[in-house]
């Protein structure tokens, strides 16, 4: 539904994204994961047709953003970081307004259909200046709705939000999921996890990764890590658990918790717990340890080339 080749966006001597090629496919949520300044929004402008590329091509719904403009907008449900509402409307009034600025022929049910999707419609009288900040998130969110997208591009939607207005938000985000296809940009690295299936990491305008949280985790440890917490702990534990074939590498933590590092595509778990109910050290707990999306974020731009330039969003 969404495809980049080669996309990139200079101002002047400035490259803010420079040579982006990824695709989203139909049903996915996928995460454009980067810090502030990244380019993630500029990105974003440049598949919705806000901003021309200065060079590459992009397709939404197979439809090219910048010959077919009309055509691929039309595909497009596009929600920016900062949400153009006019706070002296109410919420009703202001989505049949921008209904109407659409074209969209049956006005009162696409706006009836988005508040209904969004969960608005006890609001739908409430003036938007009176409206808290989710609140109002969530009408930026049904105006990108009303002409019934296939293809949603959200811009740091949850930025502002307090933790419950978060929570909400990203539930009605993996909500529109199941029936559209969403490229949601953030730079809090939680909600990539909880909320994507695929994660596309940009830095200094340049993608430097892209698969599953799960996939990138397992790329970068090169290795699978187990943690375990024995209730009697001994001198003898480690050595023991270092025996058992496939393991790599045994670390303890402590207060009877021990991490293993096992090489990849072996399952040992279950020779691991014979080997603590064998010694009698009485096993507590045993599970699979990842890196964080943190982890991996800081692995992938731990070395910043000198002589790249610095990229604005």
């Amino acid at each position: 539904m969404i495809e980049a080749e080669g996309l990139t966006k200079r101002y002047g001597p400035v490259t803010a994204i420079e040579n982006l090629t990824f695709r989203v496919e139909k049903g996915e949520i996928v995460g454009f994961l980067g810090p502030n300044g990244a380019g993630k929004t500029t990105t974003m402008r440049v598949l919705t047709g806000y901003l021309p590329s200065t060079e590459g091509t992009a397709r939404i719904a197979g439809y090219d953003i910048f010959t077919q403009s009309i055509e691929a907008r039309r595909h497009i449900g596009y929600m920016p970081e900062t949400v153009p509402l006019y706070p002296e409307m109410t919420v009703r009034g202001y989505l049949h307004f921008m209904a109407e600025i659409r074209g969209v022929k049956d006005r009162r049910r696409a706006v009836n259909e988005a508040m209904e999707l969004c969960h608005i419609e006890d609001r739908a009288n409430d003036i938007i200046a009176t409206l808290s900040k989710g609140y109002r998130q969530r009408v930026g969110l049904a105006q990108a709705l009303l002409h019934r997208p296939d293809v949603l591009i959200l811009d740091e939607p949850t930025i502002g939000l307090d933790p419950r207005q978060i929570i909400e938000v990203r539930e009605l985000i993996r909500e529109l999921g199941q029936t559209r296809t969403i490229l949601i940009s953030t730079h809090i690295l939680p909600e990539a996890s909880q909320v994507c299936t695929r994660v596309l990491i940009i830095h200094k305008g340049r993608i430097v990764a892209e698969d599953t949280p799960a996939g990138l985790s397992q790329r970068l440890q090169g290795a699978e890590r187990l943690a375990i917490q024995v209730a009697r702990p001994a001198p003898e534990v480690a050595d023991a658990l270092t025996a058992v074939p496939g393991v790599r590498a045994v670390e303890s933590a402590g207060d009877g918790r021990y991490e293993i590092t096992s090489t990849p595509g072996m399952d040992i778990r279950t020779a691991i717990a014979e080997t603590v109910v064998r010694g009698g050290w009485g096993l507590l707990e045993l599970r699979p340890v990842g890196m964080s999306l943190e982890e991996i974020f800081l692995q992938l731009t731990r070395e910043e080339p000198a002589s790249q330039e610095e990229s604005h969003a």
